[in-house]
């Protein structure tokens, strides 16, 4: 019986260390052999900090899937949502070294049209973004790879993630081929989430 995998022998080792990953719903090894997931948020940006005190991300990429395998040191597949089309560049820039040509990796967004499909290519790296308004990135991608919610009903977290991302691995819809350039051109105002919550 091998040891369970640890985040240090995984491509997230780096991000960990370097206190992004916040907000853990899920960070453990997962139901497959050597393989390690996380479900929570990344740190993008980082306010100053004075002294000891700990603040808050300024922005961070929200509500992760991802899957890694123990000894490799790239992501295989990434899930994400981000509040504002902008913050792509700086997805990119953060996970730099850590994404491939050839991995999975999709983004939700705030402020892009609700029809829009995109394909946009960073540093060689393509991402596919999409719209999320009202809704989760976890239930988006349910409905993205047509998988009912019974079908994972009986799977604990660790499970459930296997099964949705071990489907969208490989996803090759044809989306429009946009530059990072156009998609800020076209770019909608980011619609504020707390507009209707009591403050």
């Amino acid at each position: 019986m091998s040891a369970p995998t640890s985040i240090e022998s995984t491509a997230l080792g780096r991000l960990d260390r370097e206190g992004r990953l916040l907000n853990a719903v899920f960070k453990g090894p997962t139901t497959k052999p050597d393989r390690f997931g996380f479900r929570g948020d990344i740190a993008l940006k980082f306010q100053t900090q004075l002294a000891d005190e700990k603040r808050p991300p300024e922005f961070s990429m929200e509500q992760v899937l991802t899957l890694v395998r123990k000894g490799e040191t790239t992501i295989p597949i990434l899930v994400g949502y981000i509040h504002s089309f902008v913050y792509l560049s700086r997805v990119a820039e953060v996970l730099d070294g850590l994404l491939t040509p050839d991995g999975t990796y999709f983004v939700f967004c705030n402020n892009i049209d609700l029809l829009a499909k995109y394909r946009v290519t960073l540093g060689g790296v393509s991402f596919f973004v999409l719209p999320c308004d009202e809704s989760t990135v976890w239930k988006e991608m349910m409905d993205l790879m047509s998988i009912d919610k019974n079908d994972v009903k009986k799977l604990n977290t660790a499970g459930k993630l296997d099964y949705l991302l071990d489907a969208a691995i490989g996803f090759s819809e044809k989306y429009d081929a946009i530059t990072f350039e156009e998609g800020v051109a076209r770019m909608e105002p980011v619609k504020n989430r707390n507009e209707n919550r009591p403050v």
